[in-house]
């Protein structure tokens, strides 16, 4: 006789029922489409004012170093103070970077150091909303919705990364100003949205602060070898793989379809993972997760490779759709385990550990596609990053056979 569906599964739209959680998502999605549009205009203007491949990779870079340089601080605060008051002030100060990005546009300057300066402000709001943010959501479901939460997360996620970029390349095309303007409104509302969220009770971090206590988000990760084969395995995987910081390049020199098209390669990626996120919001993976994620990080390299070497826009958007939902099912199954199998306590420490891994992948991963661009040129610089993801998930795979044989994501055999 089959089991009977487990209560976390049993109501798809869970997480929706608790009000705190709606309102919540509302804000994380405000916040995340003015950041993406954000992303997309600052990387054409840069790359339209130097025309350089390093400062593309610049972008990332300035944008990862505060993560990195804070990762002992961030994941502590999360743990000690208000995960909600924290991601208000964060909010509050990504609209401040973007007002000075708005100004910079409308002053006419050229000097991208400034830029960059103001990136590295965003960089560090960011840190700090990482944490607070990904630690605030278990505290406002109750456990048996927690996997729908993570789910539907994703998708808001995914939502604001395909329609931010294409909004951000048509406003860019239409006054370089626009999409700023835009996403400091965004921004606004996220923050409003936020502060209508009643505060959730959380297990706060006791005592002063000591090395014991700040290293722990570290120990926890160490010791759980399924969570760091799965954080590692990603890190390595889109850190090779990523091509993001590419596509202006591609779009200006290689598939030559302007900034619409750049916001179209974009979002692309994240029509795939919506697509994919959304269907795990409804039918989550049940058995043989190890396998899957495994499989899926192949996939995603493979069609690195495709789109390394396409030179057809339409087979390009493809390609870039298939990586992005097989990123997705990676995202997925990290998240699931973080934040099922982590205390609430040291929740906000391994969400730092986290969003450092993340920062690695991301913005490290642009840095290193933007220096190999320049050295190599973008289309060497992407295939040879495909080919490094197949060959990390083949490593992965060896290396860590608890994750390999992990089926179920709520600490099940």
């Amino acid at each position: 006789m089959t089991d009977p569906e487990p209560p976390a599964h049993r109501h798809k739209w869970g997480a929706f029922r608790h009000r705190a959680f709606a309102l919540y998502w509302l804000a994380r999605l405000a916040a995340n489409f003015s950041v993406n549009i954000v992303s997309v205009a600052v990387g054409w203007q840069v790359y339209d004012l130097t025309k350089n491949p390093l400062d593309l990779a610049m972008i990332g870079l300035v944008q990862f170093v505060p993560a990195l340089a804070l990762v002992l601080v961030t994941g502590a605060v999360a743990d000690r103070y208000s995960r909600k008051l924290i991601m208000s002030l964060c909010m509050v100060g990504e609209a401040v970077c973007m007002v000075g990005l708005l100004l910079f546009t409308l002053s006419g300057s050229t000097d991208v150091r400034i830029v960059f300066l103001i990136l590295l402000g965003f960089g560090i709001a960011r840190a700090f909303i990482g944490p607070a943010s990904a630690s605030l959501a278990p505290n406002l479901v109750p456990a048996e919705d927690l996997a729908n939460a993570i789910a539907w997360n994703s998708s808001a996620w995914q939502i604001a990364t395909i329609v931010g970029p294409v909004v951000g390349g048509l406003l860019y095309g239409v006054a370089p100003e626009a999409p700023y303007g835009l996403a400091v409104g965004l921004v606004v509302l996220g923050t409003i949205a936020l502060l209508m969220v009643r505060t959730p009770p959380q297990k706060i971090l006791a005592g002063g602060a000591n090395w014991e206590t700040v290293i722990a988000g570290f120990r926890y990760v160490w010791k759980e070898k399924i969570v760091l084969g799965a954080i590692s395995l990603d890190l390595f995987a889109v850190l090779l793989g990523g091509a993001t910081a590419l596509l202006p390049i591609y779009a200006r020199d290689i598939l030559e379809v302007g900034p619409w098209g750049l916001g179209m390669l974009r979002a692309a990626p994240a029509i795939g993972a919506i697509s994919v996120a959304t269907w795990l919001a409804f039918r989550p993976v049940r058995d043989h997760a190890g396998l899957i994620l495994f499989g899926f990080v192949a996939l995603f390299g493979l069609f690195t490779i495709l789109f390394g070497i396409s030179t057809l826009p339409w087979l390009s958007v493809i390609a870039l759709i298939v990586m992005g939902g097989s990123d997705m099912v990676s995202v997925y199954v990290r998240e699931t385990l973080i934040q099922v199998w982590t205390p609430d306590a040291v929740r906000g420490r391994v969400n730092a550990v986290n969003m450092v891994f993340i920062g690695a992948s991301n913005e490290l991963g642009e840095f290193r596609a933007g220096v190999s661009a320049a050295a190599f040129g973008a289309v060497a610089a992407v295939v040879v990053g495909g080919i490094g993801t197949v060959a990390i998930a083949a490593i992965w795979a060896k290396a860590f056979p608890a994750l390999r044989h992990a089926r179920h994501l709520d600490g099940r055999p």
